[in-house]
């Protein structure tokens, strides 16, 4: 068996004295592991960073192995934000997430893509939280767990949409909602398509996504999300507090 793709390295942990598994997200092949030998080495272990992009070509004798990696770099984004500790956080929110939530060698063409984009907006924290939610709903929608905010689940409007409906996904109009806010969650209208984005659209739109990846996509595997995300979300609240 052997494949060639374009990727991004998501996880690496050590294997032996000198080698190391790495998992790569590819628009190919999707979330896929492999041994890189050497890869503990000082010249390897600067290309596989987490968040690095990378020309990877995997060999195994049988589909169903662990198999071979070959590396070559193509984008170093890792050492470009090592001084940023509120985008570096999301940089590994971002891996750690698609590590845990995408399952393995399934292909997610969109998922990928939109991952690609995050990726190349990272050093604008104007910009790359608002993209990072949107990952999470194409996640979502990708593992057959959407969020419906097209129109009103209650009334049918599609106009005014200002909530989300814990226990169906779908949005819910302004005064539809009036009765039962403390049980909705908000949603933000950049969401839908709306230009307006403040920090506390980040905040409601991180609490939304993760309520739906925890109860949709983790609960049935018995796992919770990532503390790499509580991390970033901390960070950016810190920021905030502090503008």
């Amino acid at each position: 068996m052997d494949w060639q793709s374009e990727g991004y390295i998501i996880a690496v942990r050590p294997h032996g004295e000198s080698s190391a598994i790495i998992d790569v997200l590819t628009p190919d092949y999707g979330r896929h592991a492999g041994l890189v030998r050497g890869g503990r080495s000082r010249r390897k272990r600067a290309v596989i960073e987490i968040g690095n992009k990378v020309q990877v070509q995997w060999r195994a004798r049988l589909s169903e192995h662990l198999g071979n990696f070959i590396i070559e770099p193509i984008e170093s984004h890792a050492a470009c934000l090592m001084n940023d500790r509120i985008s570096l956080s999301g940089l590994n929110a971002l891996c750690a997430m698609a590590k845990t939530v995408l399952p393995e060698r399934q292909i997610f063409p969109q998922v990928y893509a939109a991952f690609d984009i995050l990726m190349q907006n990272f050093e604008d924290k104007n910009i790359w939280p608002a993209l990072y939610i949107r990952w999470e709903m194409g996640v979502l929608a990708a593992l057959g767990y959407g969020l419906d905010l097209s129109a009103c689940a209650a009334t049918g409007e599609t106009q005014n949409l200002t909530h989300v409906s814990p226990r169906s996904g779908k949005a819910v109009s302004e005064d539809a909602a009036q009765p039962y806010l403390d049980k909705l969650f908000p949603l933000p209208s950049f969401m839908i398509g709306g230009r307006d984005l403040s920090p506390q659209d980040i905040d409601n739109g991180l609490r939304l996504t993760g309520y739906f990846l925890e109860t949709r996509v983790q609960w049935g595997i018995n796992q919770t999300l990532p503390d790499a995300r509580a991390v970033m979300i901390d960070r950016l609240m810190a920021d905030r507090r502090a503008e």
